[in-house]
């Protein structure tokens, strides 16, 4: 069967993309969520880099978050709208960050997830990002632990190749304006 790409626009996201954001993370993470502040404060961090996704329709239905320390991207958030899951957002938005890490000569990426998130811990291993440990009791919702993830240095080939061809099938599926 052969299916029309799907069209997406990641752009670094606005003051005006907030209030959309919110609603993505109420439904994603409960009354735990990042406040409006918070997200108006990351805006104003020169570290952080943070992007919102929209998509064919031009509804923002995914974000992720990223700050760049030196060599380092530590990956905030990466959400979904979960209505929209299963899509390929949340991916589309991992490569975009991982493009921008290649352009802005960061070598590691790292991240804590949830252990019960286990879709995200596929696509981050998916991605090449394996565990390096755990942080006990990190979430406060539920005390959940938290299991920390890292990259080898993106620029050496055994990452960058793997990442190039999941890129490549990526965008089989998924055209990503920016």
């Amino acid at each position: 069967m052969n299916r029309e790409k799907e069209h997406v626009t990641i752009k670094r996201m606005r003051k005006e993309d907030i209030d959309s954001i919110i609603d993505i993370e109420a439904k994603a993470y409960g009354e735990h969520h990042w406040s409006k502040d918070s997200f108006m404060q990351e805006l104003n961090n020169d570290l952080a880099w943070y992007y919102s996704l929209f998509n064919s329709e031009n509804k923002l239905v995914a974000y992720a978050g990223t700050w760049h320390i030196l060599e380092e991207a530590h990956i905030t958030n990466i959400a979904v709208d979960a209505d929209e899951r299963q899509k390929g957002y949340g991916e589309a938005l991992l490569k975009h960050i991982l493009d921008d890490c290649y352009k802005e000569k960061i070598k590691y990426l790292t991240l804590e997830v949830r252990a019960s998130n286990k879709a995200a811990i596929n696509l981050y291993e998916k991605y090449g990002f394996t565990s390096f440990g755990v942080r006990k009791k990190y979430y406060q919702d539920n005390n959940e632990d938290a299991i920390i993830m890292w990259t080898k240095n993106i620029f050496y080939d055994e990452f960058k190749i793997p990442f190039e061809e999941k890129s490549k099938k990526l965008g089989e599926r998924i055209l990503i304006n920016v």
